[in-house]
């Protein structure tokens, strides 16, 4: 008996000292990093000028308008706030052989040309602003910006990603990566920067209303590239996007227009640091917004930085599609199914907080689904149904 109550007693003794120890083990180990932790605050360097400044971005084309150039002004360092937009402002571009184009601002701070008007490959082009009485009245310009022609792109083509195999060394995913081969042969481009648009089609694994869709992004990335190393101005193999298998993009089918644009040297320096500027995570201080190269100045104020850049660009495209099948493609709508109900009971806020995905009234007495996610019994919740001009109508 006095054996058996001292176990107990001891088992009891194990469960409140045990978890005592562990406490305080914890506690001790934790202080140290609280009292560190306690002493890191945010540093935001002290500002002594460079506030709300003028910032201009746009870029004019070979391509039919209209062209838009956007004004703004810049927020001060540490606040996280979109920037506010300059309005009134009086804004036209010249070029070297005496034209003026004017541009009428068609909404807050954003300025643009006639739909007639395209620029003209060996002119160049200047950018001037007056910013009105809501900005102290200051008047910007730009330096000449010499529209440079630009190749055609040779292909556009992708090729397959192993993402992930199993145990036996069989591939489970894949993504796509896609890339691009250009050269010009006169080798006086040298300088390239490239967008996307990406399309592509989706369909809901449900009978609805709505279940064919397209989306449609524009590229986020900054992708430039020189060729001044190289005896021949030729681009093979630059990486223009990666598609992962995480995404339904490479489901049906998938279209990418790529652009490619013709840059001066100066204006490749000013991408090549904004792109440093952006994708350098915590170099904020390495490379501040304020040191990228303008080719903007203030005419009253010389000494005044000015972000942005005017840019003037020759422009070619090139379409490709993508209709192929890709190992583990992930499936969006695993979880769409929340809800059965008796194919006659009433369904209260149907299409406001449920929707109704499967409709099954035989064999009696029949059922119906619900899901909690518009975007499963909608495909407009995040696509159109409308479909693209160049899209193919063999599906």
């Amino acid at each position: 008996m006095e054996n058996r109550l001292l176990k107990e007693m001891r088992e009891k003794e194990e469960t409140v000292i045990k978890p005592i120890f562990r406490f305080v083990f914890i506690l001790f180990a934790i202080i140290p990093l609280l009292i560190i932790n306690g002493c890191i605050t945010k540093f935001i360097p002290e500002e002594t000028a460079d506030k709300n400044l003028i910032v201009v971005e746009g870029v004019i084309t070979d391509q039919p308008g209209p062209h838009t150039i956007k004004i703004s002004t810049s927020m001060p360092l540490g606040i996280r706030s979109s920037a506010s937009p300059v309005t009134g402002c009086n804004v036209y571009i010249t070029d070297d052989t005496g034209n003026s184009i004017p541009l009428s601002e068609t909404s807050d701070g954003m300025y643009s040309t006639s739909p007639e008007f395209r620029g003209v490959v060996g002119r160049s082009y200047v950018l001037h602003i007056n910013s009105g009485p809501g900005h102290q009245n200051l008047s910007y310009i730009s330096s000449p910006a010499l529209l440079k022609p630009v190749p055609p792109i040779d292909s556009v083509y992708y090729e397959k990603v192993i993402v992930s195999k199993d145990g036996l060394g069989f591939i489970t995913g894949e993504g796509c990566q896609i890339y691009l081969d250009s050269h010009d042969p006169a080798n006086s481009c040298r300088f390239y920067r490239f967008e996307y648009v990406e399309t592509w089609e989706f369909r809901l694994p449900y009978q609805v209303i709505n279940n064919r869709c397209w989306v449609s992004n524009n590229s986020a990335d900054i992708n430039i590239k020189n060729t001044t190393s190289l005896s021949d101005d030729k681009i093979t193999r630059f990486p223009v996007n990666y598609i992962t298998n995480e995404s339904d993009r490479l489901n049906m089918r998938y279209s990418i227009l790529v652009n490619q644009y013709s840059l001066s040297e100066g204006e490749y320096e000013y991408w090549d640091k904004l792109r440093n500027t952006v994708e350098e995570v915590g170099s904020l201080y390495d490379i501040i917004p304020a040191s990228i190269p303008s080719n903007i100045k203030c005419i009253e104020k010389p000494e005044e930085n000015v972000l942005g850049y005017f840019s003037v660009s020759s422009v070619k495209s090139k379409r490709m599609f993508i209709h192929d099948q890709f190992r583990g493609m992930v499936n969006l709508y695993i979880g769409c199914e929340n809800k059965v109900v008796g194919y006659n009971d009433p369904i209260p806020n149907l299409n406001s907080v449920v929707w109704l995905i499967i409709d099954h009234p035989e064999p009696p007495p029949g059922y119906k689904v619900l899901t909690y996610y518009k975007g499963c019994a909608d495909c407009t919740a995040r696509g159109t149904t409308t479909r693209p001009d160049f899209w193919p109508e063999d599906n």
